[in-house]
């Protein structure tokens, strides 16, 4: 038991260790524009365009429930139309930029993984070698670069819906009167807050592809190899997210008080 929990912990270390050289490659790479443009433009449109109605689902439906059990406890107090705010803070601090990086390492975590690890199990990542193309340069900074644009875009779009959303539902099936609904939303909610939620989707959207291209690149063998990546990059990605998320928020929630 104790051999195998060292193990554990040196396949952890190697892994940790592999990830932080595979990001090192990657921003050299920025800096020395080595960048693969045309294949970055696709990935903007795969990370971006196409996640959309996943995100604005998501957004919406986050927004209409959020309101409607705000509403539900507020109205015990007669705080009825501070439910707009409080959904407008929670999505543009925290529910916005966390569901969005969800629901985006769901789809395209793993279609990085599955794609690497495919190009991986069957050599081409070899024959880019061979053809003196760098593998880092070619398919990991085009992917981290789409995710980092793109992801902070798709958490605006889903703050925007889900404050909407839950606007729609105070006001029209809730009976909140929207005047004040509006007032106080934009009263209580700062532009720190929306500066916070962009903040984290950039670091999100860093940690989708970094964590995609690793575990595509260092895949498995065979079928069940690629599986088990592209598996793996959903799981530690969603992780990462969420313990990430907490040590953002203090961050830089302790910075913006001291500002």
């Amino acid at each position: 038991m104790n051999f195998g929990g060292r193990k554990w912990i040196a396949e952890w270390l190697v892994g940790l260790g592999r990830i932080t050289l595979l990001a090192r490659e990657a921003v050299g790479s920025l800096f020395r524009f080595k960048v693969a443009w045309r294949d970055f433009l696709y990935q903007v449109h795969f990370v971006g365009v196409k996640s959309q109605s996943v995100v604005l689902i998501t957004g919406a439906f986050t927004g209409m429930v959020l309101g409607a059990q705000t509403y539900f406890q507020f109205h015990k107090v007669k705080m009825d139309t501070a439910m707009l705010a409080v959904v407008s803070v929670s999505m543009c601090s925290e529910l916005g930029p966390v569901l969005t990086g969800l629901m985006v390492a769901g789809r395209v975590g793993a279609a990085i993984a599955a794609e690497l690890g495919t190009m991986r199990v069957t050599e081409q990542i070899d024959a880019l070698r061979t053809l003196a193309t760098h593998p880092v340069d070619y398919l990991v900074v085009p992917r981290l670069l789409a995710l980092h644009l793109a992801l902070p875009l798709l958490t605006v779009e889903a703050i925007a819906i889900g404050i909407g959303a839950g606007y729609l539902v105070g006001v029209f099936l809730l009976g909140v009167d929207p005047v004040y609904s509006w007032y106080n939303m934009l009263r209580y909610t700062s532009t720190g807050d929306v500066i916070v939620g962009l903040i984290k989707a950039v670091f999100f959207g860093g940690m989708i592809a970094l964590v995609g291209c690793y575990k595509g690149l260092y895949c498995g063998e065979g079928a069940e190899g690629v599986g088990r990546a592209t598996t793996e990059a959903v799981v530690y990605s969603s992780i990462a997210i969420l313990i990430s998320n907490f040590f953002l928020t203090l961050t830089l929630g302790r910075l913006l008080n001291t500002l």
